[in-house]
């Protein structure tokens, strides 16, 4: 009768060195629960296994409400790096920033997702776009952020911790999360094909 093999750790594998190597650890820099949700999903889409995500207050060291591509990708930057400072012993770092800009056709709503490896390796991907209606960008543009100017508009609580605008303005045919979820996978599709990117 044969005997199921179960692997030994090296002596001098810390429990938690253990932990980090059955299970990557992805550290957000946001506690928001749609973050999160949508980050653990996106990695084990991806990888085909599980991850140990966990959320952190991270500076965005930006307005609250970013008014531009630049200044939201910024946001999405600091808040991975800050959440490295926060937790270094981390495998990933997660920044995810939600921003609106303007153009001719009015102004659209999008975010843009920064990742951090240990190795150095970053990446970053950006959501798609959608515009937002007339009665929330009066709100945006008296200083009101989106997610306010969402629950005002809508008469809904706290929807920026839920479905947010992309949820709403579908119907929820499309959740918040889902939103991320996709521009997550994107971002890592360098560490998918490492050797097609080289770190640099």
């Amino acid at each position: 009768m044969s005997t199921r093999y179960l692997p030994t750790w090296p002596k001098n594998l810390t429990k938690e060195q253990e932990n980090r190597s059955a299970s990557p650890l992805v550290v957000v820099g946001s506690k928001n629960p749609v973050k999160m949700a949508c980050t653990r999903d996106a990695f084990t889409q991806a990888f085909g296994k599980s991850f140990t995500v966990t959320g952190v207050d991270a500076s965005s060291d930006i307005a609250a409400q970013p008014r531009s591509e630049k200044e939201t990708l910024l946001g999405a930057h600091n808040r991975a790096t800050h959440a490295k400072i926060l937790v270094p012993e981390a495998d990933y770092w997660v920044g995810i920033e939600g921003g609106v800009d303007e153009d001719s056709q009015g102004m659209y709503a999008f975010a843009w997702i920064y990742l951090l490896h240990r190795s150095g390796k970053s990446s970053q991907s950006k959501t798609g776009t959608f515009y937002l209606p007339p009665q929330v960008v009066a709100l945006i543009r008296e200083g009101i952020e989106l997610g306010h100017a969402d629950d005002l508009v809508f008469q809904a609580q706290n929807s920026k911790q839920q479905g947010g605008s992309v949820g709403l303005l579908t119907h929820g045919l499309v959740t918040r999360e889902a939103y991320y979820q996709q521009a997550m996978v994107l971002a890592l599709i360098p560490f998918l094909n490492e050797s097609l990117y080289p770190a640099g």
